[in-house]
């Protein structure tokens, strides 16, 4: 039970956005960290996080079934009974929304609340089913757990959250696209209308460039406005030129498996360069 119960938390999306979650904190603190209030943060996030994961999971169990990557989900509910993992899920994300809210402050709360929302709601519930732009606006969840970390320690949105923000809500969908391209056949079978389903994998691959171009400027902006330094920029900056070649080479491969697969795991890997380098280099209060 207790297994079952741990899978609909997707552990490796969790520990990626908590992960996330720490990063907003740390940047925002400048190395000055209250051990205890990121503790706090994390607890609350984690909690949050788990509950929009087992909520999604609950309310696809019938579409994941179609799905070679999430067929295996079914089985968790089915252990568990789909009433226990729907009230598994409001639980977590009541205790979450709680700990921020009351031991964080409360605009972490709502900013947990406007996630849980985004991704239960706007992405699960309406778009993933009816629209290609459930990535884009599917984005808004995905981009909150770091400026959760952040405004923990500020306690208000600005230049800081904002740029955190632009760096996940850009990232997304290339990220996601490029499994979609891989697995397109899957997608279409299963009836999501995702955009390399319904406009092609040409149409795809030109609008991914935009996303991976606009983070140039994204990673520039931490370096302007004093969250990061110098050794960031360098590296973000070759990090992005790299990652924006490959996705313009795209344009004219013919291999769309292999060139989308390599895509992908430049996406992670960009991702966690990213955040580590975060960490390393915030400049000091």
């Amino acid at each position: 039970m207790l297994k079952d119960m741990i899978a609909l938390t997707k552990p490796r999306l969790l520990r990626l956005n908590v992960f996330a979650v720490a990063v907003g904190f740390w940047v925002a603190s400048k190395w000055d960290i209250s051990w205890l209030s990121l503790l706090l943060v994390i607890i609350g996030s984690t909690l949050v996080i788990a509950s929009a994961c087992v909520i999604n999971n609950y309310w696809d169990r019938e579409l994941d079934q179609k799905m070679e990557r999430t067929k295996k989900r079914i089985e968790y509910i089915n252990h568990l009974r789909p009433a226990f993992v729907l009230w598994y899920g409001i639980i977590l994300g009541a205790a979450g929304f709680a700990v921020l809210y009351v031991w964080v402050n409360p605009l972490s709360g709502w900013l947990s609340l406007l996630g849980w929302f985004a991704y239960i709601v706007i992405y699960t519930m309406w778009l993933k089913r009816s629209s290609t732009w459930s990535t884009s606006l599917g984005g808004i969840a995905g981009a909150m757990p770091p400026v959760i970390g952040y405004c923990a320690v500020t306690n208000q949105i600005d230049m800081g959250a904002w740029l955190l923000f632009a760096l996940l809500f850009l990232w997304q969908p290339p990220h996601f696209w490029s499994l979609g391209i891989r697995r397109v056949e899957e997608y279409r079978a299963a009836g999501f209308p995702l955009l390399p389903v319904v406009k092609g994998i040409t149409r795809t691959k030109f609008q991914m460039v935009p996303y991976v171009f606009l983070l140039l400027p994204a990673v520039f902006l931490l370096y302007y406005y004093d969250y990061v330094g110098l050794v960031f920029l360098i590296v973000s900056l070759l990090s992005s030129v790299v990652w924006f070649v490959h996705t313009l080479s795209g344009l004219k491969t013919q291999d769309n498996e292999k060139w989308a697969k390599i895509n992908f795991l430049i996406s992670v890997n960009y991702l966690m360069l990213i955040f580590i380098l975060m960490v390393v280099n915030t400049t000091w209060r």
